[in-house]
């Protein structure tokens, strides 16, 4: 009987070895959209009143897409004023100019006002543009690229910062914290905007709107208050999820070539399925997110332009 142990227990490791070697496309997915762990962080930085400060990969995308945009802004302002012109010279030139006339005109002017437009139009365009940087730079796939090198030429330790710089994400409004931090800009600005044109205090009571009975108000007033919280929620969750969305439909429809050739047992059963199934919907769904790109970007600075105008314009 013991002759039998033996064997059964190896073939039981052996099992349970096999089991940890096969594809988790769970686990692949949570790790291409995730935050890169703050247990070992790009650049560590001490806590600071308990709060960690160290650097990300998502705070990284961060600081690169400012840097893109204050290089490329500037360098087209800074052409058209050495050139002396009224009107862009260049692709790049040409460029920020439509978009910023189109976000001034059609955006922000029908919704806070002429009087307001100057006041609230850089902030409002700003946010367009780092978000459509940010996003973009997500589906790039330089950081896939990164690992390929890595892993086929380099060969660098996991402790690493250039390992450590492959992991995780690379869509930072992919991360709930970016969004809300975006989304608690917008609502400072919407308060400040109200504060602004009516006063502090005729702010505050513009929560019951005029005309309606003081018998209203225990209704009204908590609703208006929910309301005003609600709306940077709703900021910061809508361009999270769909920013997230598409980046877990890609990876899902490419893990069927690794499930189908482990299914099968042979690597021609996921190249079937790659071909003709995963590469041709993940196409399609990645030209899907270049429309949702622009899309994501123009709505939340939209609603941040409505909701300003509203704060302005409480009385109408």
């Amino acid at each position: 009987m013991f002759q039998h142990v033996e064997p059964a227990s190896a073939a039981a490791g052996e099992a349970g070895h096999a089991a940890s070697e096969t594809f988790d496309a769970g686990s692949t997915i949570i790790g291409h959209i995730a935050n890169s762990p703050i247990e070992h962080p790009l650049i560590r930085i001490p806590p600071v009143f308990g709060i960690d400060f160290s650097v990300t990969k998502h705070v990284l995308m961060l600081w690169i897409a400012a840097a893109f945009l204050l290089i490329v802004v500037t360098t087209a302002v800074r052409r058209m004023v050495r050139q002396g012109q009224l009107a862009p010279s260049g692709p790049i030139s040409g460029l920020v100019e439509y978009v910023i006339v189109r976000i001034r005109d059609e955006v922000v002017t029908p919704n806070v006002g002429k009087k307001w437009t100057d006041s609230y139009a850089p902030l409002i365009m700003m946010f367009f543009l780092f978000i459509v940087t940010i996003n973009a730079l997500g589906m790039l796939p330089i950081f896939d690229v990164l690992a390929l090198l890595n892993h086929t030429v380099l060969h660098l330790p996991e402790d690493s910062f250039f390992t450590r710089l492959t992991h995780g994400g690379t869509t930072p409004t992919g991360n709930v914290n970016v969004t809300a931090a975006l989304a608690t800009i917008s609502f400072l600005l919407i308060m400040a905007a109200g504060i602004r044109a009516h006063g502090f205090f005729g702010h505050w009571k513009n929560l019951a709107p005029g005309g309606v009975h003081p018998a209203m108000w225990v209704i009204l007033i908590p609703l208006e208050v929910m309301g005003m919280f609600v709306r940077p929620f709703a900021l910061t969750m809508r361009l999270a999820a769909n920013m997230t969305g598409g980046h877990i439909a890609i990876l899902a429809i490419l893990s069927f070539v690794f499930i189908f050739a482990e299914l099968f047992g042979h690597a021609l059963a996921g190249i079937g399925v790659g071909f003709l199934l995963s590469v041709p919907l993940a196409v399609g769904i990645s030209a899907l997110e270049i429309i949702v790109i622009l899309v994501q970007a123009y709505v939340f600075t939209l609603l941040t332009a409505v909701f300003i105008g509203m704060a302005i314009h409480a009385h109408h």
